[in-house]
């Protein structure tokens, strides 16, 4: 199936970035919030105008004309059957909430057209679970992202238990155009990436919780001695793991054992809120955020 219009379902943080960049690749994007709230989604889309004017727009990487046909690419809606009329592909980002994505699927399984795939940037909620109140699980797929969509080359392909070849091939191809790399998985807790890293996040925080050594020295040691890029705790101060790493780790521990136990000491931050860079306080502290930040 060619794919050349897109409803991009969440106007969070990774909804934002994934309407973007599938706008800045030349597909016509329909872009709605979970709430449908107007006010929302102009303020995504305002993220939008900001992020082209700072990252590409201002640093020559892209000419006045350029950013608004990006933008003249994305259309604003508030009515869910609006704004899924016409599309090949939903990419749904909602709260990660089983309950709330299998609500959100079965409502468009009802209004999407026959033929259209339904994808959900879940970072770690099998697939199968969400799609199960769905009449085309066929057509219901894993698309997981990562934060920063721009620069992050990876896709999951996540493949649910009836999840055809076909829809398989087609998520596979829209990838490709987005300039991704992708791996595909069949459904597992956590997926690949999100298992690995909240289990080496888990790790690092009971280091730290054992006063073994420092989150400076953990971060330290996976840098220079593994070759990570950036060490874990930083890595999840960065990308809010905080805020959803308790969550995600209880779901793999209900699912695939004890040993995913949140350590107390993510435990302890995700109750006080310090999620990280967004907050000032993670594992670190960070410099505080301004309104142009």
């Amino acid at each position: 199936m060619k794919v050349s219009k897109i409803c991009v379902l969440g106007s969070g943080w990774m909804g934002r970035q994934i309407a973007q960049h599938a706008a800045q690749c030349g597909y016509e994007v329909t872009f709605i919030g979970q709430r449908r709230d107007p006010k929302i989604i102009q303020e995504g889309l305002d993220f939008i105008r900001g992020n082209l004017q700072k990252f590409y727009l201002d640093k020559g990487k892209m000419a006045p004309e350029e950013m608004e046909a990006v933008l003249g690419r994305i259309k604003c809606c508030t009515d869910l059957g609006e704004a899924v009329k016409g599309v090949q592909v939903v990419i749904e980002n909602v709260l990660e909430d089983l309950e709330l994505k299998q609500r959100v699927f079965k409502e468009l399984d009802e209004l999407c057209a026959p033929e259209t795939i339904l994808a959900s940037d879940s970072s770690g909620l099998m697939i199968t679970g969400i799609g199960n109140l769905s009449k085309r699980q066929d057509k219901v797929v894993g698309m997981h992202f990562f934060n920063p969509v721009a620069l992050m080359n990876l896709i999951e392909i996540v493949r649910g238990v009836k999840t055809s070849d076909e829809t398989i091939e087609t998520i596979k191809e829209l990838s490709t155009s987005f300039g991704k790399d992708t791996i595909v998985i069949n459904d597992s807790p956590g997926y690949v990436v999100s298992r690995l890293f909240m289990v080496l996040v888990n790790e690092a925080a009971k280091l730290v919780y054992e006063d073994v050594c420092s989150p400076e020295d953990v971060d330290k040691g996976c840098h220079l001695g593994l070759g990570h890029a950036m060490g874990p705790l930083m890595a999840c101060d960065i990308g809010n793991g905080i805020a959803h790493g308790p969550l995600a780790l209880a779901y793999m521990r209900e699912h695939l054992g004890d040993e995913y136990r949140a350590c107390p000491l993510i435990t302890k931050l995700h109750l006080a809120g310090e999620y990280g860079v967004s907050i000032g306080k993670g594992f670190f502290k960070h410099p505080a955020k301004t309104a142009n930040s």
